[in-house]
């Protein structure tokens, strides 16, 4: 079995997919941060050190593992509108022999396109600070990649589900609303997705550096459409419908500022890719009749 050195920036649930899918291909040595205190830790078998990462304070035997690994995972988003991966370990980074370093940002970076079809060369305009830091993050990716030509790519991705974190968990906790916005588009990707993708990048004898993908699945549709469909499948009532401006978390707000359908042609193109879940019904149904 090939073994693979891999750092994860950030060990949420995308990279433990992503680790989870690698496991059952390679032999994985895992290097990960986390807010927590330097540990020794176990995940399906792989033996990891996962170092203590916050803010500007950060275990410094990180600097010695980016230098042996040959693969980089970068899932943190910014904090306080800053990168803390570019800002801690630019220098290194730049010196480093890497074959693979991949960011995950996200579709905020497009802001509203008031339900129009976006693609990676459309205009790029956020309309929340969470999508403005995201597009900052990008630029300042890609402006170390063209500098010190690293093999850098960036992938946008939807809205995340998955088996942990998806409506059928919000509808038990009592979390979910209902809103009242019938022609708000918005995009998802099944996490499994994220994890196959990333898997056949890495297994490329050389990406395409600099290069940005969107993350989607082929439907994009406004939410109460999704909520509608999980509560016919969980058989049970819906709550009254609420307008935007009941809303009072503002997360969920901002989750409403914008309206667009994310494409998802250029994975397809490159990778040859063929979605496990193209549309949230066939995601939704195989979480439901494995864990609900």
């Amino acid at each position: 079995m090939k073994k693979i050195n891999i750092f994860c920036f950030g060990f949420g649930q995308v990279a433990k997919y992503f680790i989870y899918n690698l496991s059952k291909k390679y032999d994985v040595n895992l290097v990960a941060t986390s807010r927590e205190k330097t540990q020794k830790k176990n995940f399906f078998g792989i033996n990891y050190n996962s170092y203590h990462f916050l803010d500007d304070n950060f275990d410094r035997d990180i600097l010695d593992k980016i230098k042996n690994c040959d693969h980089i995972l970068v899932s943190i988003p910014p904090i306080n509108g800053t990168d803390i991966v570019i800002k801690n370990f630019k220098k290194i980074l730049e010196n480093a022999e890497i074959n693979w370093i991949t960011y995950l940002s996200a579709t905020s970076v497009y802001g509203d396109h008031q339900g129009k079809w976006v693609d990676e060369k459309s205009e790029l305009n956020p309309s929340t600070d969470n999508g403005k830091y995201r597009l900052a993050a990008e630029k300042m990716w890609i402006d170390l990649c063209n500098r010190k030509k690293l093999p850098i790519q960036i992938f946008r991705l939807s809205g995340i589900y998955s088996s942990e974190r998806n409506i059928f968990e919000r509808i038990k906790s009592g979390l979910q609303k209902i809103v009242n916005k019938p022609d708000q588009f918005f995009s998802r990707i099944h996490i499994e997705d994220i994890a196959n993708i990333l898997e056949i990048t890495l297994g490329q004898k050389k990406i395409q550096a600099g290069e940005i993908y969107n993350l989607s699945d082929d439907y994009p549709c406004p939410s109460i459409e999704v909520a509608n469909y999980a509560y016919n499948l969980m058989k049970i009532s819906k709550p009254k419908m609420i307008e935007i401006d009941e809303i009072k978390n503002e997360m969920l707000r901002n989750f409403y500022k914008d309206s667009k359908k994310v494409s998802n042609k250029k994975i397809k193109k490159v990778f040859s890719y063929k979605l496990k879940f193209p549309t949230y019904k066939e995601g939704l149904n195989s979480i439901f009749n494995h864990s609900v």
